[in-house]
């Protein structure tokens, strides 16, 4: 049988026939607090927004850049553009800013030496090595500046919408900033792109030149069931984390920045780690290409178009709360024909209180061809006459400027 959002969500239907719905979770309120100025934890999966605190305010990433050199690395392997068995020569550079001497962390690898990717990776990912991030930025594009601009380019095309990246290391530069929600994002690009190349991450120790070094991430000592990623600290923006974990088959990813310590990373980060394993129970509304909603489309053959999401969409809601969450469709308007099937339309957008808790693309399920021209001369009219009450009717959907609000959901 064909199930619906309002049947699912067990809610009443508002704005009209917007597919924007509401429900209320059990009524004991649970909430979570931080000493982090900057939070968010996401359930990797369906993108769930469990928690956020200043999510999107932007803080300079520290060794947390280290990611997004990574990313660019990983993608090269992918391609096939390097290899693990790639050498690498460690400039002067590299050994002179990010070595021991550069009073950051390093891998301590020396001067003119060739390093083959493998083991540079480690140093890079396990060991933090400034002198890897540079030896890489060095190698792959010339210049460090020139591989920040691959960073940044690499940045848009993965929808870190609001991060900028001037190094590989992460060493102090005065517009080289970041937010926690970008971050996350970047993180569970990583864990899903490349599985096998991300299990770099849950090593605990890597020597090198005769020096073994601990992951400085301090979850993965935790029996929490974390698994990787980055620390980062500076002075400006205080210790700061990236990290992921699993349990019983869900993976959550966190960010943290501005706390005082190193143990107050690691604490704050394992309670919120564990609250958010304890605390949410997930509930899915969908099965992967099931309709969502039907977007009207304007001089098509037909006068709409089925709405599906790719992944299923499951939203993780908190045991024993009283959050009202709301949910609706909102798409770029007018759909013009010809639509093809598996084009992206717009978003489900899920609201738990003020919380965005999930962003999920929506495609379209079939194609519409363009119609005849009497179909869209009729459209044309239809358009016209209909203008101010759509207008109307997506202002009261919650429709930003240039949004569609969906109707007739399924």
């Amino acid at each position: 049988m064909r199930r619906t959002l309002l049947s699912l969500l067990a809610a009443p239907l508002v704005a009209a026939s917007v597919a924007a719905l509401a429900f209320a979770a059990p009524a004991v309120a649970q909430s979570f607090q931080t000493a982090a100025p900057h939070a968010i934890l996401i359930d990797a999966d369906s993108g769930s927004v469990l928690f956020e605190r200043a999510a999107d305010e932007r803080f300079s990433p520290a060794s947390m850049a280290k990611l997004m050199t990574t990313d660019i690395v990983f993608e090269a392997l992918k391609s096939g553009r390097l290899s693990m068995d790639t050498e690498f020569t460690v400039t002067e550079d590299a050994w002179k800013r990010g070595g021991a001497g550069g009073g950051g962390s390093s891998m301590f690898a020396q001067v003119n030496s060739r390093i083959k990717m493998s083991d540079l990776l480690r140093g890079l990912i396990v060991q933090s090595g400034n002198d890897a991030a540079i030896t890489i930025a060095e190698n792959m594009a010339g210049t460090e500046e020139a591989f920040a601009g691959l960073m940044n380019q690499r940045a848009k095309e993965i929808g870190l919408t609001n991060s900028t990246f001037r190094n590989a290391t992460g060493y102090s530069a005065p517009d080289q900033k970041v937010t926690a929600r970008d971050m996350a994002r970047l993180a569970i690009h990583i864990i899903e792109t490349y599985p096998d190349l991300y299990k770099i991450f849950s090593e605990k120790e890597f020597t090198w030149n005769k020096i073994r070094q601990q992951n400085r991430n301090p979850l993965l000592t935790l029996d929490i069931g974390a698994d990787g990623l980055k620390t980062g600290f500076l002075e400006e923006s205080g210790y700061a984390l990236t990290g992921s974990a699993v349990q019983n088959g869900q993976r959550l990813v966190l960010v943290v920045s501005g706390l005082k310590t190193a143990r107050d990373r690691a604490s704050e980060s394992r309670k919120l780690m564990e609250w958010g394993f304890r605390a949410f129970e997930p509930r899915q509304v969908f099965a992967p290409g099931e309709t969502v909603a039907e977007a009207s489309v304007f001089g098509g053959e037909a006068g709409s178009v089925p709405l599906v999401a790719k992944k299923p969409v499951r939203v993780l809601l908190p045991r024993g709360a009283n959050d009202r969450v709301s949910a609706k469709v909102i798409y770029q308007g007018p759909l013009e024909a010809p639509v093809t099937e598996g084009q992206q339309v717009g978003v489900l957008r899920v609201q738990r209180g003020d919380v965005v808790a999930l962003d999920q693309p929506l495609y379209a399920g079939a194609s519409v061809a363009q119609g005849t021209l009497s179909q869209r001369a009729m459209d044309a009219a239809l358009e016209f006459g209909t203008g101010l009450m759509r207008k109307a009717f997506d202002k009261a959907a919650g429709a930003k400027p240039g949004e569609r609000a969906a109707a007739n959901p399924s």
